[in-house]
C-alpha cells in the first residue's frame, strides 16, 4: 500500500465507522544522497513549475535543469569550466579537502592534471620536471595509484588551460559596456627571438581596474611601424575587440609613431575610434621621465662615483662586510638595517636606491676608513657627502613619481597631471638653487622636459578633472603656478576637448535620467545602514528633483558634475573608480566615459613586467621552448595570478641577492633573476 492510500484511509475512514484505520510503516526506501563532486559548486533548488529539478551555480547564480531521473549532472559539470565566477584551480582543491574529511581520497585524474598544469605555470616550472626519477619516485610513494603525466601531456594540459582561460577573457571583454585601453612593447629574448606583448586595461563589471596580457607572441623581423600595426590589428580582430579600443600607450621609439598613425587610420576606417582617434595615442610617461633624469645623471657622475666604488670595495668579500658591520658597534644609535646596493647603469632609479642606502652609513664609512687603509681612496669627503645628499633630495620626487606611475592595480591617469606639474615646478626651482651641480642638472633636464612635456597630455588631464577631489579648479591653480598668462587658454583647451568627447558618449548612450523612485532606491541601498528609512526617502526625492531641475535648465551630466563641490579627502590616493561606481546612477553616461579615461595606463610598465616573466620562461638555460608554448605559459600565469604576485616574488628575489630595489621602469633592459633547467 502506497503513501497516498495511507493518507486516504486516515482522512476519510474508508468502510464503516468502526473500521480500523490502516497505517503503513514508513517506507524503508530512502532518497539517494547526492554524491557527485559538482554539488560543491551548485545549489539544489528543487522542482520548478514544470516539475523538473533545478540547480543554481554558486558563482554566477545561473540556473540549470539538473538532477532527478530525467537530467543528470553532465551539463552543470561541463559548465564549471566556463563559469567566470569560480576559479578553476580551486575546484580540485575543494574536492580533495572534502574527500579527505570523508576519509577516502578519490583522485580524479582530470582534476589532478589541471591542478598540476596550474602549478607548473604559476611556479615557472620546466615541463620536464615530470621526467625526474626522484620526483616520480616521491609521487609514487605518496600516491601509488596516481599516474604522472608525461612532459608532452603537461604541455598539452597547459595549452588546454590557456584556451579555456582565453575563452573566459574574450567573453568578458566582449560583454563589458566600456572600451579597452592598450599597451604594447617589443622584447628580444636570450635566443634573439623577437616577441610582441599586447596588454588590455579595462574596468570590469565590479568597477575594478584589470590588466590582462592578450598576447605574448613571436614577432619576426622587420619590426617596422607598418608591420607592428598590422600585427596589433590582427590580434585585436582575433579577440573581437577591434571596435572597442579607446587608446594605446607606447614608448618613444620612432617606429611606434608610424605604428600609431597606421593603426589609427585602420581602426578609424572601420569606425572604431572616438573623435577620429584624437585621443588614441598616449606616450609612456615613465619612459619620458627616464630620458629626462638620465640627462641630469650625466652631470653628477663624478659626485657619486666614490660611493659606487666604495660599495663595490665593501661587497667584494665577506670579511670586508663583517669588518664594516663591526664599525656600527662603535657608533651610538647606528644600526645596519638596510643592505648596501649597487646601481645598474641603465636604470637611474637604482642610482637613487644606491645613494639612499649609503647616506645613513656615512659615519660608518669614516670609521671603516680608519680600520682599512685600502678604503681611503673610496671614502667620499665631507663635501662629496653634502653634494650627494643634495642629489638624493633632488631625485626623491622623481623616484616617488616613477613608483606611483608604475601602478597596474589602480588608476593612474588621474595622477598624471599633478605628477608632471610637480616635476616642472621642481625643475624650475632647481634653476635658482645655490648648488651649482643641482643648477646644471636642472638646466639639462629642463631642456628634455620641454621637448616632451611642454604641452601636457590633454587626454590624461581629463583624468584629473574626473577625480572628484580636483576637477577643473585644480587645473586652473596648477597652470597659474607655471604661467599665469597662458593659464586661462590652457584650461579652456582642456575643457573644450572634454566636452567634445562627452558629446560623443552622450550621442552613443541610450540612458535617460532616472526617475525619483529609482534614485531614492539607489540612495537607500547605499546608506540604509547609517540613517532612517524616512530620511532616506526625503533626501532621495530631493536629489532627483534637483537633478531633474538642472536637466530642464539645459545642463547635462558633465555640467552638473563640474558645478558640484569637490570631494574633501585627506588621502593622497583614493579609489576613484569606487566613487564613480557609487555615483553612476546619477551620471550614467559620464561614468561610462570615466571608466574609459581612468583605465588609460600612463606607462608601459605592464608590458615590461611581462618581459620579466618572459626572462623566467625563456632564458639561456631554457631556450628551446616554442613561441606558442611561451605565450601559453606567460598569458595563463597572468590570467591566473596577475602582475602583483609576480612583482612580489621578483622583489623578494632581488632583495635576497642584495640588489635592493628591483623596479626597472623606463628601461627596456630585462635582468634574468634566476635560471631554470634545460628543457625541450
Amino acid at each position: 500500500m502506497n503513501s497516498e492510500t495511507v493518507s486516504n484511509l486516515v482522512t476519510t475512514g474508508v468502510g464503516s465507522e468502526n473500521a480500523p484505520v490502516e497505517v503503513d510503516e514508513p517506507s524503508s526506501k530512502r532518497l539517494r544522497p547526492a554524491t557527485s563532486d559538482v554539488w560543491n559548486f551548485f545549489k539544489k533548488l528543487g522542482p520548478d513549475k514544470d516539475g523538473v529539478e533545478r540547480a543554481e551555480c554558486k558563482g554566477c547564480k545561473k540556473v540549470f535543469k539538473a538532477g532527478g531521473k530525467r537530467y543528470d549532472t553532465f551539463t552543470i559539470k561541463r559548465y564549471l569550466d566556463s563559469c567566470t565566477q569560480i576559479k578553476h584551480e580551486d575546484i580540485g582543491q575543494t574536492i580533495a579537502e572534502l574527500q579527505l574529511k570523508m576519509g577516502s581520497l578519490k583522485i580524479d585524474s582530470g582534476v589532478a592534471r589541471d591542478m598540476f598544469a596550474g602549478y607548473v605555470v604559476a611556479g615557472d616550472k620546466p615541463f620536464n620536471m615530470v621526467d625526474d626519477r626522484r620526483f616520480r619516485n616521491w609521487v609514487k610513494y605518496i600516491s601509488p595509484t596516481l599516474k604522472l603525466p608525461s612532459r608532452n601531456t603537461v604541455k598539452a594540459d597547459i595549452v588546454k588551460v590557456y584556451k579555456r582561460e582565453a575563452a573566459k577573457l574574450k567573453k568578458n571583454l566582449v560583454s563589458i559596456p566600456n572600451r579597452i585601453c592598450l599597451t604594447s612593447d617589443l622584447w628580444t629574448s636570450s635566443t634573439n627571438e623577437g616577441f610582441i606583448c599586447l596588454t588590455a586595461h579595462f574596468v570590469d563589471e565590479n568597477w575594478k581596474l584589470q590588466s590582462k596580457i592578450l598576447n605574448f607572441c613571436h614577432m619576426p623581423p622587420p619590426h617596422t611601424g607598418f608591420e607592428l600595426s598590422s600585427k596589433i590589428f590582427t590580434l585585436l580582430t582575433e579577440w573581437k575587440v577591434d571596435k572597442k579600443i579607446f587608446s594605446i600607450t607606447l614608448d618613444n621609439a620612432s617606429s611606434n609613431d608610424t605604428c600609431v598613425e597606421h593603426l589609427k587610420s585602420t581602426l578609424d576606417v572601420h569606425g572604431s575610434l572616438l573623435c577620429g582617434g584624437e585621443f588614441f595615442h598616449v606616450r609612456c610617461s615613465a619612459h619620458i621621465l627616464n630620458l629626462i633624469v638620465q640627462d641630469g645623471m650625466k652631470i653628477c657622475g663624478d659626485a657619486v662615483s666614490k660611493i659606487r666604488e666604495g660599495i663595490k670595495f665593501l661587497r667584494k668579500s665577506e670579511s670586508r662586510m663583517v669588518k664594516f658591520k663591526e664599525c656600527f658597534e662603535d657608533i651610538e644609535g647606528l644600526e645596519y638595517t638596510t643592505a648596501l646596493c649597487l646601481d645598474v647603469p641603465t636604470r637611474w632609479n637604482s642610482l637613487y636606491a644606491m645613494l639612499a642606502s649609503a647616506i645613513p652609513y656615512k659615519k660608518a664609512f669614516e670609521m671603516y676608513k680608519v680600520k682599512e687603509a685600502g678604503f681611503r681612496e673610496y671614502c667620499p669627503s665631507s663635501d662629496e657627502w653634502r653634494r650627494t645628499e643634495k642629489i638624493c633630495d633632488f631625485l626623491l620626487l622623481f623616484y616617488e613619481t616613477t613608483k606611483l606611475m608604475s601602478g597596474t592595480s589602480y588608476p593612474t591617469s588621474n595622477l598624471y597631471f599633478l605628477q608632471v606639474w610637480q616635476i616642472q615646478l621642481i625643475l624650475m626651482n632647481s634653476l635658482k638653487n645655490d648648488e651649482v651641480l643641482i643648477r646644471n642638472m636642472g638646466e639639462k633636464m629642463m631642456i628634455k622636459f620641454n621637448k616632451y612635456w611642454e604641452e601636457y597630455s590633454v587626454v590624461l588631464a581629463f583624468g584629473t578633472v574626473l577625480d572628484p577631489r580636483f576637477k577643473l579648479n585644480t587645473l586652473v591653480h596648477c597652470y597659474n603656478e607655471i604661467d599665469p598668462i597662458s593659464a586661462k587658454d590652457k584650461v579652456e583647451l582642456v575643457k573644450s576637448k572634454l566636452y567634445k568627447l562627452f558629446e560623443v558618449y552622450d550621442q552613443n548612450s541610450s540612458t535617460t535620467v532616472e526617475s525619483s523612485s529609482q534614485l531614492s532606491s539607489h540612495f537607500s541601498q547605499a546608506t540604509s545602514s547609517a540613517i532612517g528609512t524616512q530620511l532616506i526617502k526625503v533626501v532621495g526625492d530631493l536629489m532627483s528633483r534637483n537633478q531633474e531641475a538642472e536637466v530642464k535648465s539645459g545642463k547635462n551630466q558633465l555640467d552638473i558634475y563640474l558645478s558640484e563641490a569637490t570631494l574633501f579627502c585627506n588621502d593622497a590616493i583614493i579609489d576613484v573608480l569606487q566613487w564613480w561606481k557609487d555615483n553612476h546612477h546619477r551620471f550614467p553616461t559620464l561614468s561610462l566615459m570615466a571608466r574609459d579615461l581612468l583605465s588609460i595606463p600612463i606607462t608601459t610598465v605592464a608590458s615590461e613586467s611581462a618581459f620579466s616573466m618572459g626572462s623566467h620562461v625563456l632564458n639561456k638555460y631554457r631556450s628551446r621552448l616554442l613561441s606558442d608554448n611561451v605565450e601559453a605559459v606567460i598569458c595563463t600565469r597572468n590570467w591566473i595570478r596577475g602582475y602583483d604576485d609576480f612583482e612580489e616574488d621578483k622583489d623578494q628575489e632581488d632583495i635576497a641577492k642584495g640588489e635592493g630595489y628591483s623596479s626597472g621602469v623606463g628601461s627596456n633592459d630585462v635582468i634574468d633573476l634566476y635560471e631554470d633547467e634545460d628543457e625541450n
